[in-house]
């Protein structure tokens, strides 16, 4: 049955998470309407250090389609370090941080749920599956609509100087449509609704719209992170490491993008892409359709999420692999970047253990994951808590696994 939503029009925010991302949508929220109360929290006070004097200062190229601009120094309602705070009647939670911490924020929400509220994760990384674990184990029966998306509306970097974190966070691109999906299915429509009322996501509302993925499974396949990250980022070591001690560049202006990519890199990048549409095949669900040509530009696959498709259904925009280009976001600047120690443990690893129980081979993938484990010496394969036992999910037959993603029916252990 459809809920009615408008509530969410003019409810307070709350944003979990002060990162780049985090930053981001909570100014953009504010700036997008004005009159909105929005609530940043961070559990580190470092983060949102000075933001009661200097707010949130938003510019940047912000390159889409459709020249979406929203700039301007936000001022937001809360900056605070308690979580009950900042979500105490904020019907929209909006979730931004790190995959590694996701249980650390969860579990601290669960308690603090009300009925009516609404969840966003961007990117979702299978937030959307760890926060219905621990609603279960904690008995909370909040009626909530839980989702997530396959990226962020943006791609966003903090202003660092001097090795100094400033309260400025500059956008290379907004996103004109994001993947997303709920957790049941059974909310989809509320989900996708309540999404018009988020002004940190009109550049994708007024663009193309949001694309509707097909369970919270699919949202990880749609999280682009690893397969553009993984393979660049551990192909192209070299380069980074590099950088600035052989190449004599500035250490922080290395890009993945710009200066990793390159055609044998992208073979692999599309090669491991095939194995996550095998992946999904086997489990019967739909995935993101991405054509092998996409894959061979210095912005890969990412490009049409904020530039768009031609009527043939080809990227408006390529940036040559044969010519320089200053598009992409930077970094990563070492091994020890999100792109390894956070869409490896993850990302690669929840693909190569659906593989794994459903009889998929992931040679490619599972090479990344030992590569990966290997520049660190240890084993991504054991140290790391992500697995399917995990999320919830392990040990469910395939039917009963598409049943929970659908209609939110869970099969305990036996």
């Amino acid at each position: 049955m459809k809920r009615e939503l408008s509530y969410l029009k003019d409810c307070p925010i709350a944003v979990l998470g002060a990162g780049a991302v985090g930053m981001t949508l909570a100014a953009d929220c504010k700036l997008g309407q004005p009159e909105r109360e929005v609530r940043l929290y961070s559990r580190s006070p470092k983060s949102i250090a000075y933001m009661d004097k200097t707010g949130i200062l938003m510019d940047g190229i912000q390159r889409n389609l459709y020249a979406f601009e929203r700039s301007g120094r936000a001022h937001l309602d809360m900056y605070t370090n308690n979580m009950e705070e900042a979500v105490k009647g904020a019907k929209f939670i909006l979730m931004s941080i790190p995959a590694l911490a996701h249980e650390d924020y969860l579990r601290k929400l669960v308690p603090l749920l009300e009925d009516g509220m609404v969840i966003h994760t961007f990117p979702d990384n299978y937030a959307s599956l760890l926060l219905r674990k621990f609603m279960r184990e904690a008995g909370c029966n909040k009626d909530v609509i839980i989702g997530g998306w396959g990226s962020a509306p943006y791609g966003t970097r903090v202003e660092k100087i001097q090795g100094f974190w400033t309260n400025h966070v500059g956008l290379k691109y907004r996103a004109i449509s994001l993947r997303g999906a709920c957790l049941p299915m059974s909310d989809m429509d509320d989900f996708i609704e309540s999404g018009k009322y988020l002004p940190c996501m009109d550049s994708v509302y007024t663009g193309n719209g949001p694309d509707r993925g097909d369970t919270m499974l699919d949202i990880g396949f749609s999280n682009i992170n690893p397969v553009i990250h993984v393979p660049a980022s551990l192909l192209g070591v070299s380069s980074m490491e590099n950088w600035s001690l052989v190449y004599g560049n500035e250490p922080d202006s290395y890009s993945m993008y710009s200066h990793g990519l390159c055609p044998s890199i992208c073979r692999v990048q599309y090669q491991f892409y095939q194995e996550q549409v095998s992946i999904a095949k086997e489990l019967g669900i739909d995935y993101p359709k991405w054509d092998y040509e996409m894959f061979f530009s210095r912005r890969s696959i990412l490009t049409q999420e904020y530039m768009g498709l031609d009527e043939n259904g080809k990227d408006n925009v390529v940036f040559p692999l044969d010519k320089p280009c200053d598009e992409g976001n930077t970094g990563p600047n070492n091994i020890n970047h999100r792109y390894i120690t956070e869409d490896i443990p993850v990302g690669c690893k929840i693909y190569h253990d659906l593989g794994v129980k459903f009889g998929v081979p992931t040679p490619i993938i599972d090479a990344m994951i030992v590569i990966g484990g290997a520049f660190h010496e240890k084993s991504f394969f054991q140290e790391t808590k992500y697995n399917l036992d995990y999320l919830g999910i392990g040990h469910m037959t395939k039917e009963q696994l598409m049943d929970y993603m659908y209609t939110g029916k869970y099969y305990e252990k036996q």
